[in-house]
């Protein structure tokens, strides 16, 4: 039975590729000749020739992500120090700026293509049982390749990273620099004192949404649970509403378009792109950072800081450098051969990620005979939606179905900890498409589920009318490192997700799922004849429809990455023996040297980390700009 589905998933799906193509590159080809706010000839990026490139810079930037794109932009608003940002991909391809085709970036040369190491306990469905984690390589890092959800986080969680030792990162503090980075532009918002207004972020709601997006509201208003003032931001966290995105007139607002377009032409800033960086230069005896050796065009290059080398590559790579640099856990370093400069166990480890369950899948019956309610992705693929984006500014190419609905809610272990608090251990996405409505050419492939297990459970729905319903885990226990492959910079590490080690992980992901169906179960969602894929039980035949047992075997199938490692070189007191940075984001034990990124969270924040990781960034900025202000050698120790 499975070759047999198998056989039929593999024709339909290579049946489906070619017109899909064609679709895409007659896009391409009306951005090209008609949309000049998309190509944006004027503010796009060029490159300085590598023969221009200074021998040393008073800040080399390592890294053209959220962070990088950020640091650059503000370290170059003194035009007494001269910045150099270094990053490994190049510019945005047109379509990136099209919210509905970020999964198409995912595998592609715009990606790192991490895997995780192979694994009994989660992505059981996937290819190898290991997950995918995609990574921006390009400028603007992942907020150019990512769902653009604009998520703070909840004030506790900040107010938690200074309870741990951190001052000057509690939530009265940070807000700052949220409201720093934003420019709010959903109507309703002008006088709010959580927002910000003029910033390089613009935020905007999604455009195009399909009628689901109503009636997922409807039952979140029956169960109670509506959001009070739509904004995840904030007053309150809990709730459920359509999420805000970080968007401009609809499209794409990255952090290369928000920070760097508007920068790039500054002649203290120099920008080289496909500069792949090595390692660091660091003097053994006063373990001072000098500066990094990179490769541009199969030519090494070696570029000096003055004042510093700031690390912004993320949570992967960033504590990856410092290993193959000699810093981190000498018990890695030294067995490849690493000359040891200065031993941090906490490199690479306190690891943690936002796992999801993306298959919790409903088909359902339209309420309008002969149309379909959600997406079916074959039939949007087409001429007249090509049309209506290029010419009308409107449509398919505008959605965004993976969450058109989101929410926050506490499970009963959350309510036993902390009976009244506002801290939700649980995100719901509600998407108005599940991974039969595009044939497997996106999703199966974006989540590296096998051919085998998606023919078994996902080929009987095909092009059905369908939603999801996908709960995250906001604060897992569960920890896991990395694990240094190579000496070299180009092996990528071992990843060690760990997922659900804490047995706790497990139960709040169980009743995340029991509330994605009580959802599923309300009045508005019965009308639809809202019904769980049946076809998904067959991967663990043996336990009880809907029990306990079988949303965990759900959640070990359908294991997801929601795309936000965070940890890898954790911000702690100096008394913490697993901290990597101070609270000054300098690394510990080096002079010169700073991680502005992801990887300095003590802990993972209650929703989507790329606005957190853009505050880290704006509020690093001030603090190296304090520093060097108030010292002149930048207070080094």
């Amino acid at each position: 039975m499975t070759a047999v589905n198998t056989f039929v998933t593999m024709w339909r799906f290579l049946l489906t590729l070619g017109p899909s193509a064609l679709v895409i590159l007659m896009l391409n080809k009306g951005i090209k000749d008609q949309r000049p706010d998309i190509v944006d000839e004027l503010h796009r990026v060029r490159t300085i020739f590598i023969e221009q490139l200074r021998p040393s810079y008073d800040f080399v930037i390592v890294g053209g992500g959220s962070a990088g794109c950020a640091l650059a932009a503000r370290l170059s608003e003194n035009p007494a120090w001269s910045v150099l940002l270094l990053e490994a991909g190049g510019d945005e391809p047109l379509l990136m700026d099209l919210p509905q085709l970020y999964p198409v970036f995912q595998r592609s040369p715009w990606d790192w293509k991490y895997l995780t190491e192979p694994s009994d306990r989660y992505c059981l469905a996937m290819e190898d049982q290991q997950c995918f984690w995609p990574r921006g390589k390009v400028l603007g890092g992942c907020s150019s390749i990512n769902a653009m959800m604009y998520i703070r986080g909840n004030r506790r969680d900040y107010d938690l990273w200074a309870q741990l030792g951190n001052p000057g990162w509690d939530y009265n503090n940070v807000l700052h620099y949220f409201r720093k980075a934003e420019d709010m532009r959903v109507p309703g918002f002008e006088e709010s004192p959580y927002h910000g207004h003029g910033g390089p972020i613009s935020v905007e709601r999604y455009r195009s949404p399909s009628p689901l997006l109503e009636l997922f509201m409807e039952a979140a208003t029956q169960l109670g649970m509506a959001h009070p003032d739509g904004d995840f931001n904030g007053r309150t966290q809990t709730g459920f509403a359509p999420p805000h995105g970080t968007l401009r007139d609809g499209l794409r607002c990255s952090a290369n378009k928000g920070y760097i377009r508007r920068s790039w032409q500054r002649p203290n800033l120099d920008i080289v792109l496909k500069a792949f960086v090595e390692r660091l230069v660091i003097e053994p005896g006063s373990k001072r950072v000098r500066g990094v050796r990179f490769e541009h065009g199969l030519v090494q290059h070696l570029v000096l800081a003055n004042k510093e080398v700031v690390l912004a590559a993320g949570a992967l790579a960033s504590p990856q450098l410092l290993m193959v640099s000699g810093v981190g856990p000498a018990e890695q370093l030294l067995p490849l051969g690493i000359d040891l400069v200065q031993h941090l166990p906490g490199v690479g480890g306190n690891l943690q990620d936002h796992i999801s369950t993306s298959g919790a899948i409903y088909t359902f019956d339209s309420l309008k005979p002969g149309t379909h309610m959600s997406f079916i992705v074959p039939e949007q693929l087409t001429k007249e939606s090509v049309e209506e984006f290029i010419q009308d500014q409107n449509g398919f190419f505008y959605a965004m179905p993976v969450s058109e609905v989101m929410g926050f809610v506490s499970t009963k272990y959350q309510v036993a900890s902390m009976p009244h608090a506002d801290w939700p251990d649980v995100q719901l996405f509600l998407g108005s498409y599940g991974y039969g409505a595009d044939g497997g050419m996106i999703g199966r492939r974006g989540a590296a589920i096998t051919l085998a297990n998606y023919a078994d459970t996902f080929e009987p729905i095909q092009y059905q009318d369908s939603f999801v319903i996908a709960p995250l885990l906001m604060r897992p226990r569960s920890r896991g490192y990395l694990q240094l492959r190579s000496s070299d910079a180009r092996v990528h590490p071992l990843i060690h997700a760990n997922y659900y080690d804490d047995p706790l992980d497990m139960a709040v992901m169980v009743e995340g799922l029991k509330m994605a169906h009580r959802l599923a179960q309300t009045p508005a969602m019965q009308r639809l004849n809202a019904t769980l894929n049946i076809y998904e039980w067959r991967n663990c035949p043996e336990v009880e429809y809907l029990s306990d047992a079988f949303w965990e075997c759900l959640a070990r199938y359908y294991s997801q990455t929601i795309y936000h490692p965070v940890g890898t070189c954790k911000m702690a007191p100096a008394q913490d023996p697993y901290g990597v940075v101070d609270p000054r984001l300098r690394v510990r034990g080096l002079r010169n040297l700073r991680v502005i990124d992801a990887s300095i969270m003590p802990t993972i924040p209650t929703g989507n980390t790329n606005a957190p990781t853009l505050m880290i960034a704006e509020r690093g900025a001030d603090i190296i700009k304090e520093d060097w202000h108030h010292y002149p050698h930048g207070g080094w120790l």
